[in-house]
């Protein structure tokens, strides 16, 4: 497994080991971890704290040019939200462990020029059925659903 997938994956555990959501992202800046992140919505109460967001969050704030040069990796499909945040700052690819347990922008994401990388993981798809099978509330609220 590619290294920067299995530190998503770290970060998906850990936020799941705080009573979060399973979700991790990293952020790959020339070869290199610039940040991790998890979804800590229930964690922190927040309403944006997704993985995707919380990474970006935990980089600070960056040269433009250094997000035209990242990679962002993540557990899980992005949503609308966080394919907003690529799109605002440019990444121009997202490697993304699974979405089968949910499906965001991601046609759209190709039409404005970001290149996708699904994985179809089986430890990414293994840790949302868990969650979602014992948790339908909570990630129906996670998804807006």
């Amino acid at each position: 497994m590619d290294q920067f997938m299995h530190a998503a994956i770290e970060e998906a555990k850990k936020g799941l080991t705080e009573g979060g959501i399973p979700i991790g992202a990293v952020l790959v800046i020339d070869g290199q971890i610039a940040a991790r992140g998890h979804n800590r919505r229930l964690q922190q109460g927040s309403a944006i704290l997704h993985a995707e967001m919380d990474c970006l969050e935990n980089a600070g704030r960056l040269e433009a040019v250094k997000y035209r040069q990242s990679v962002l990796y993540t557990t899980l499909s992005p949503c609308d939200m966080c394919s907003g945040a690529v799109l605002l700052y440019k990444i121009p690819e997202i490697v993304i462990g699974e979405n089968k347990s949910f499906r965001g922008p991601e046609e759209y994401l190709k039409f404005r020029g970001v290149k996708l990388k699904v994985l179809d993981n089986e430890e990414c798809i293994r840790l949302m059925d868990e969650f979602i099978k014992l948790n339908p509330l909570i990630w129906n609220e996670d998804i807006g659903g």
